[in-house]
């Protein structure tokens, strides 16, 4: 179960990014992501000693990362000389079974909705027209991977969050989606718990930074 929600996860992620599909490898799975601060991640479903070694043993570029099910503090005496454990990235998988759900209407504030190549956008905007939250979501049929929600930080605390996840929710759950993943931060599981959402694994974030 945890290994079939963590390829769901990959997938979705990379679909909502953009990304080149994701390779298999013996260890599990790699994107590459192509960005200045993330080379590229290995991602492995079902992390332990040898597998945590080999992936990280195949890693010559700094700025590839290991992203993993685990407690960070289990990994990080399976990395070799010049990885680290980066606390601050290191982050929580969630995933919640998808029910009909109507959001709150939010005064002087501007809900719009749009879907391009299988990813749905929902963005708020204030009254002058800017900015204040957003999120994503990649649809893969029967599952939904949620991605890049946030709110400014003028605007938090008014139920902006909640919003955006309602409304991505109703969507995915309109077009058949039965179950959503996502990757949290401390500070988004907070929020994803009070709408249903459940921890299944910590996601340890591992960088190679000699």
């Amino acid at each position: 179960m945890l290994s079939d929600l963590v390829r769901t996860w990959v997938a979705g992620w990379a679909v909502s990014r953009r990304t080149p599909r994701p390779a298999e490898l013996p260890w599990g799975l790699y994107i590459e992501v192509g960005l200045p601060e993330q080379v590229g991640r290995h991602v492995l479903p079902d992390p332990d000693g040898p597998s945590i070694r080999a992936a990280a043993a195949s890693v010559t570029v700094p700025h590839t990362w290991i992203k993993a099910p685990a407690d960070p503090d289990a990994v990080a005496p399976w990395l070799p000389r010049g990885w680290v454990v980066d606390r601050e990235e290191t982050g929580h998988l969630m995933a919640t079974d998808l029910h009909p759900t109507t959001p709150a209407p939010l005064d002087g504030y501007t809900t719009t909705v749009e879907t391009r190549d299988g990813v749905t956008y929902v963005r708020i905007t204030d009254a002058a027209g800017e900015p204040a939250a957003q999120g994503q979501m990649a649809l893969l049929g029967q599952a939904t991977v949620v991605d890049r929600v946030t709110t400014d930080p003028a605007h938090r605390r008014r139920g902006l969050g909640r919003h955006v996840m309602q409304t991505l929710a109703g969507h995915a759950q309109a077009r058949g989606a039965t179950l959503a993943v996502l990757g949290a931060t401390d500070a988004g599981r907070a929020l994803y718990e009070t709408l249903g959402w459940k921890t299944h694994a910590p996601l340890a974030a591992c960088v190679y930074r000699p």
